[in-house]
């Protein structure tokens, strides 16, 4: 969804942000309905070159790209770190645009009650705000940033997960991305399936109507564009996952993070 994320399969290449931030936050996309192709390495690689550029010279350019964000037409200075410190990435060319009369949400496989939710309908649920920095795996950071959602583990409970189940895998109407984590993982408190990001609900851009968000791992891991959650039998590797990213992608101790991992 990688900047913020990672190659789905990868979940560590770009996103818009996260791709889904490569999945965690991330780049262009174009209009409308269309599901474009998945992006190659080579050219994954060359926007992750110019997002480094950018981070290597935002402290002398914020101002200036503050004032030309929002009359660039060549989008080039999406490339460069925003006012909000994001980057943007997809892996596709095009993302569909989802709102709350189209948006749907669908949590199923080895539970016994499968459900389709509305975006109302997770608007309607108990709400969990986090304030946590985001790390991505290409290096740039976003300190305290808000995010509010329904708890993962609620979903999971309310679906009944069968005693045999042991992972979650996610899917994105993107089309191409995916990511992956145990059912233990999923089920922290610090996991969440998020509506709103920096106290607004989320934008296109950074994976909305809704995303996941989870605050101890790379941002590649926060699928953007989220519209499915499947439990399954074993971790399937996420779309940046089969490129090369870690499964289990914990920020650490050398990012000043101590949150304990969960197997």
């Amino acid at each position: 969804m990688k900047p913020e994320e990672p190659p789905e399969d990868r979940a560590d290449l770009p996103e818009t942000e996260a791709g889904s931030e490569a999945g965690s936050e991330t780049g262009s996309e174009a209009a409308a309905d269309a599901r474009g192709k998945p992006i190659g390495r080579r050219v994954f690689l060359g926007t992750v070159a110019l997002g480094a550029l950018g981070v290597a010279t935002a402290p002398a350019l914020q101002r200036g790209f503050e004032a030309l964000s929002g009359q660039d037409p060549t989008g080039l200075s999406g490339l460069l770190p925003n006012g909000g410190g994001f980057r943007y990435y997809s892996v596709t060319a095009s993302v569909p645009r989802k709102g709350p009369a189209d948006y749907r949400l669908t949590v199923g496989g080895m539970v016994d009650r499968p459900h389709t939710y509305t975006l109302d309908d997770l608007r309607a649920l108990p709400q969990t705000r986090l304030v946590k920095d985001v790390q991505c795996v290409t290096g740039w950071r976003v300190p305290g940033t808000p995010f509010q959602g329904v708890r993962l583990a609620d979903l999971l409970d309310a679906a009944g997960v069968q005693s045999s189940a042991k992972a979650i895998r996610f899917t994105c109407f993107d089309g191409a991305y995916t990511e992956s984590l145990t059912l233990d993982q999923a089920r922290r408190a610090d996991v969440l399936v998020a509506l709103r990001m920096q106290d607004k609900d989320i934008g296109h851009d950074h994976g909305g109507p809704v995303r996941l968000y989870v605050a101890p791992m790379y941002f590649y891991k926060s699928a953007k564009w989220l519209s499915g959650i499947t439990v399954t039998d074993r971790v399937r590797p996420g779309y940046w996952e089969n490129r090369g990213y870690d499964v289990d992608a914990w920020v650490g101790r050398s990012n000043g993070r101590t949150d304990d991992p969960t197997n």
